[in-house]
């Protein structure tokens, strides 16, 4: 899939940007480490040339907390199209700033900042209202303008399809148009309590305001990852009288009921989740949210279809969202799909006059204050919670194969660097994936 992808976009040609997606790197040939794609399944920690500036508006940071994503796991799967070997991986991550451009007047080196998991220009038209994953100026992907007709904003450590830009699993990364793209973070938070605001916070809370979640509204989740716990959350904060939580593992079922009052229902046990959701709200539920992952289908009839690359994305999740959700409900979808599907139900869509709503890539800039002042720093929501581990950039490859598995419970990882702090009370002390393995 891969080489095709690469060779129809290299035929296309790449749109014109703002930026420069290939960064200039340090004249003195010093290196650093960092998590770079060579093939499915086969990612390894390298070493890799430090960035430098490029561009006038850029930034560059020594990484001091970087995760993985539930979405990555779909780049490990080499399911993203456009991967080309040596990528360097990584979107959610926060640093210190330790070069600046000569445009950059707002932002000073030593200053603590988490970086957005996209790239917005600041000044296109959807960069001026905040919806910066929407930007039209930085993502130079002629096959995603193709595909869909237009593009989203370059992203961090995601493929040639968002615009190639080297990723944050690294001990440094280069930030384009710096002042718009980072969040300078006050005194007096913890790096696990911000560094999350990269994306998860965003992401998950962008698919409940998105969706139109509200007072008393019955909500159910497909995935109780990092994503669909943060969702839980949100949903209750929001006055969601009750929420229903389908995924396969029994320890994320668990977590999710005692930390978050979700009601489980365990998908290998009831094989006809929206026959089950029906005997638990009459009707159906009001709001259906699709948190989970198109790389795990269900059936043998869509594990052959995608296996044949008739179908890249598998419509069994959303399926049963729509025969789950009750008639003028609403479906919203987080959830990364990249292209096709067949044998969407678009029958119960229609008769049902369900609302289906793309909720698109979270625009961080949208959320990033009322997230940050009115819920973080106040304490109504404490994003340390989800945190499971905590390894050293040296396990990142180890860690995608662990996290893959759902091994040891592995739920959100903070993965340092030699530029992060210690650990902070009550959070995962440093560990190494090869003992958690095999706990």
């Amino acid at each position: 899939m891969q080489p095709v992808a690469n060779k129809a976009q290299e035929k296309l040609g790449p749109v014109e940007t703002a930026v420069s997606t290939e960064p200039k790197w340090r004249e003195d040939g010093s290196t650093m480490k960092a998590l770079a794609w060579f093939g499915p399944t086969d990612v390894r920690v390298i070493e890799s040339r430090i960035p430098d500036i490029t561009d006038p508006d850029d930034v560059i940071l020594k990484v001091t907390g970087s995760t993985i994503c539930g979405s990555d796991l779909h780049l490990y799967h080499g399911e993203i199209l456009a991967l080309q070997k040596g990528d360097i991986l990584g979107h959610e991550f926060m640093g210190i700033v330790d070069r600046i451009g000569p445009n950059v007047k707002n932002l000073k080196i030593g200053q603590r900042v988490v970086s957005s998991f996209q790239i917005g220009c600041g000044t296109c038209e959807y960069c001026k209202k905040k919806l910066s994953s929407f930007c039209d100026r930085t993502n130079n992907s002629s096959l995603q303008n193709y595909m869909y007709g237009s593009r989203d904003a370059g992203f961090f450590g995601y493929s040639h399809f968002t615009g190639g830009f080297p990723g944050g699993q690294a001990e440094y990364v280069r930030v384009p148009f710096a002042e718009y793209n980072l969040l300078p973070i006050p005194e007096g938070l913890t790096d696990e309590q911000v560094l999350f605001l990269s994306d998860v916070l965003p992401t998950s809370y962008h698919n409940v305001v998105d969706t139109g979640v509200k007072e008393g509204d019955v909500v159910a989740i497909w995935g109780l990852g990092p994503i669909g716990q943060c969702v839980a959350r949100w949903a209750k904060l929001k006055g969601a009288s009750r929420v229903i939580g389908i995924d396969k593992y029994p320890d994320r079922l668990e977590f999710a009921q005692k930390k978050s009052g979700v009601e489980p229902i365990n998908f290998k046990e009831y094989k006809d989740v929206p026959k089950r959701i029906h005997e638990l709200v009459s009707g159906g539920v009001d709001v259906s949210l699709d948190c989970g992952t198109f790389h795990e289908p269900k059936t043998w009839l869509h594990k052959i279809q995608k296996g044949l690359m008739l179908e890249t994305d598998t419509p069994e999740t959303v399926n049963e969202m729509l025969l789950a959700t009750r008639k003028r409900g609403r479906c919203g979808i987080v959830a990364v799909y990249a292209g096709f599907v067949n044998g969407f139900n678009l029958g119960a869509l229609m008769e049902k006059g369900i609302a289906f709503i793309g909720n698109g890539q979270a625009p961080t800039k949208l959320y990033w204050d009322e997230l940050l002042n009115d819920y973080i720093i106040p304490g109504k929501f404490d994003p340390t919670f989800m945190i499971s581990h905590r390894v050293p950039l040296d396990d990142m490859a180890k860690l995608y194969e662990a996290f893959d598995k759902r091994d040891s419970g592995v739920l959100k990882v903070f993965v340092e660097t030699k530029f992060s702090s210690p650990s902070s009370p009550g959070c995962p002390t440093i560990s190494r994936v090869d003992d958690w393995k095999s706990d």
